[in-house]
């Protein structure tokens, strides 16, 4: 099932998106879930051409843990070793926006990356899982721009003002339930032109291990976002751009990018 948060002429909802994958807006269908999409799925019984909606986020968190330097070229890229345990921080959700929302660049940074990832989305409340038990936890997978002012990352040694502007965290377009996360293509475009391709079985510590990894920290919740880390390839967005990044399987997340007024 493809689940997504929806404004349709009523209100928003969560829906799932009926279709083949790849097919235009026109053939994709918004068939209204009543209440949430967490447990067991029910419909209202309402339906709505995708073109004549507009999507949201699919999901508005709790929290969004990210994982840093998780794939090995990226953390070369970085200018340091790949770390022998997850490295993870946090976005608070108000940096969350949804397809086709504009990344608004903070006028005090000279330098603003795109950063494409593959994104879990937690089911149900979890703490201390054990790897082989994590699938159990997982609604499904999204996509993922972990936005980063990178010259603010540098300048303050840690990093929750450079990834925590508003509009910094782009979700969507949907959350997949029955994509195997293990080997998947992932790549960002920007204006069309490619910047990052790679696969997740690149990933250092995996999707088990990662939730693994926080859920030993923190208490998951259901909504909760783990951002698995971005491949190597990240560079700067300027106002008047478009950022896309597309996952197997998944489907693909475009944002144009402004300024913050």
């Amino acid at each position: 099932m493809r689940i997504a948060r929806i404004v349709h002429p009523e209100g928003i909802a969560f829906a799932a998106v009926q279709g083949e994958p790849g097919a235009a807006l026109d053939d994709l269908v918004a068939s209204e879930i009543d209440e949430h999409p967490f447990g067991t799925v029910t419909f209202t019984g309402r339906a709505w051409k995708l073109a004549d909606v507009r999507l949201l986020a699919p999901i508005l968190p709790s929290k969004v843990v990210c994982v840093g330097k998780n794939y090995a070229e990226h953390a070369e890229e970085m200018g340091g070793p790949a770390p022998a345990d997850p490295v993870i921080f946090l976005k608070p959700p108000t940096a969350v926006v949804g397809p086709n929302a504009e990344i608004r660049l903070p006028a005090n940074s000279e330098r603003v990356d795109y950063e494409g990832e593959l994104a879990v989305v937690i089911g149900r409340p979890c703490r201390d899982v054990p790897a082989e038990r994590a699938a159990q936890m997982v609604l499904g997978y999204t996509i993922a721009n972990d936005v980063t002012a990178r010259d603010q990352q540098k300048a303050d040694g840690q990093w929750a003002r450079a990834k925590g502007y508003d509009t910094f965290c782009p979700l969507g377009p949907w959350i997949d339930t029955t994509v195997d996360p293990a080997d998947l293509a992932i790549r960002t475009e920007l204006d069309g032109q490619v910047r990052q391709d790679s696969r997740t079985s690149q990933l250092i510590h995996d999707v088990p291990k990662l939730i693994e990894w926080v859920s030993s920290v923190m208490t998951l919740l259901p909504g909760d976002v783990i951002l698995t880390g971005t491949p190597a390839g990240v560079g700067p967005v300027r106002p008047g751009q478009t950022v896309s990044v597309t996952v197997e399987g998944i489907g693909t997340l475009s944002n144009p990018v402004g300024r913050r007024s």
